[in-house]
């Protein structure tokens, strides 16, 4: 492995029951702006994951006989905890995964909202019988020990998505973020041991080995996972053998239609950001985008005009709004999907500039005259690429958005918003915007159908994930 240099940042280390420990083993984190190490962190071993089993399984009797108010209380803290430490989590998360300062200060923020809602939403038992012979209520009991295994493109956002629900549910939680992003997540543990119980949220850094060990372990009750539909398929399938609950959020390859109607100087910005935010590394990112045939050079312009301004470049640098690649495996699936559609006839018809010299980098890339059955297309890109197609019957173009294993989200866009509701309807996906595109919030539903996973987070729906129901029937 490649030792990384000296730099100014203190290592942050595991977090076992509230301890914070080192390990035989390490892992070279890589920025991807140089492309290089720069901080080296202790990967976990499968018996430090049996040490954090052990105390997440101590600390869950206490932890869940705590009443819901109480474990709001906590996770109040928690909120506060994060919010002190913005600064040093935000640049953390500039250096690991890429983007830019500001970029990463909005994530921190953006993960704040999941306490907010959560530490004030309700548990209460739901009663559907209550008369002269009896009562009959439904309670929401904790699953018990979560494993955690987040992505690396919000390491710290879908790090809150799955902790701060499932704690306030009265769960514990062993988390592991992803090996290409593990800085601030470990961070993350060692400030909020301060709000919480020992062994109530311990933190493992590894990679695949690792991984596995969590899917298997049979002291981990549920998993919750974000990341591809590979490694989704893989978790589903270890995870039977102790039929441990699960939520997987596994990719998406999300189709946006533009109706006739539209006006493309109204929408064109929105439809830009809505494929390249965070330089496209979105699992619901616009990755399809099909247009009126009649108004493909109006987009193209639209489009192209917007990518044209954007300034990409390390984190740190001023007037920057984008940055890299995270990784190099995903820069060459990136390259791949490009030159695949370029040796498909495509139409490269705009590539924006990079910083030159090392890094993971990629130019903001337009795409058309591509179509099904070419990989740009069929595949998810997750990257700064977006293909645009055409079409001239709206039901074509349905049917061709919806001619994917993928079902995580999709859009509508239109001058006609109620008009696109049947539109919508029709759209196979788990989240279906009109005029926007993706929108995820604490408070709404987010998961996929079809192959992009099982389960939601969000919303009280995301909250009872990490509850096993409960029928307490009483005869009087």
């Amino acid at each position: 492995m490649t030792s990384a240099p000296a730099t100014g940042y203190k290592v942050p280390q595991l977090t076992i029951n509230g301890t914070a420990v080192s390990s035989v083993d390490t892992i070279a984190v890589i920025d991807p702006s140089t492309g290089e190490p720069f901080i080296e962190v202790p990967a976990a071993t499968v018996e430090q994951l049996d040490e954090a089993v052990a105390a997440a399984r101590s600390a869950l009797a206490t932890w869940r006989a705590l009443p819901v108010p109480e474990r709001q209380n906590a996770i109040r803290r928690v909120g506060a905890v994060v919010n002190d430490n913005i600064d040093e989590l935000a640049e953390l998360v500039m250096r690991e995964q890429g983007k830019p300062l500001g970029n990463a200060k909005g994530e921190i923020m953006a993960s704040l909202r999941q306490v907010e809602y959560f530490g004030t939403i309700e548990l209460e038992p739901e009663v559907i019988k209550d008369d002269e012979t009896g009562r009959v209520e439904v309670r929401h009991e904790p699953i018990g020990v979560v494993g955690a295994i987040t992505a690396w493109n919000y390491p710290v956002l879908a790090a809150m998505f799955k902790l701060v629900p499932a704690l306030v549910a009265g769960n514990v939680m062993i988390l592991k973020p992803s090996p290409y992003t593990p800085v601030a997540t470990l961070r993350l543990g060692e400030l909020l041991q301060e709000a919480l119980p020992a062994g109530v949220l311990q933190v493992l850094a590894g990679g695949d080995e690792l991984g596995r060990a969590f899917t298997t372990h049979e002291g981990i009750d549920k998993i919750a996972f974000t990341g591809s539909v590979p490694t989704g398929k893989a978790i589903m399938k270890a995870a039977a053998d102790t039929l441990k609950r699960v939520t997987l959020e596994a990719g998406g390859n999300d189709a946006g239609i533009v109706l006739e109607d539209a006006d493309p100087q109204v929408i064109g910005k929105d439809l830009f950001w809505a494929a390249f935010s965070n330089t496209g590394q979105v699992c619901a990112a616009l990755k399809r985008l099909y247009v009126p045939e009649s108004k493909l050079e109006e987009y193209s312009q639209v489009l192209a005009a917007e990518a044209a301004k954007v300034v990409v470049g390390p984190g740190t640098q001023e007037g920057v709004v984008a940055g890299p690649v995270q990784n190099a495996a995903q820069l060459a699936h990136v390259k791949r999907l490009a030159e695949d559609a370029r040796a498909n006839g495509a139409d490269v018809f705009f590539e924006g500039e990079v910083p030159e010299g090392p890094g993971y980098w990629f130019p903001f890339t337009l795409v058309r005259n591509v179509s099904e059955g070419v990989a740009l297309v069929d595949e998810e890109p997750f990257g700064p690429i977006l293909p645009i197609m055409t079409y001239t019957d709206l039901e074509d173009a349905i049917e061709r958005a919806n001619s994917t294993s993928f079902g995580l989200g999709a859009s509508v866009w239109t001058s006609d918003p109620d008009g696109a509701a049947a539109v919508a309807e029709r759209l196979e996906a788990g989240s279906v915007w009109i005029n926007q595109h993706p929108v995820v919030t604490a408070s709404v539903p987010f998961g996929g159908i079809k192959q992009s996973g099982v389960g939601v987070e969000g919303s009280r729906h995301g909250l009872l994930a990490y509850t096993n129901i409960k029928v307490v029937s009483v005869k009087r």
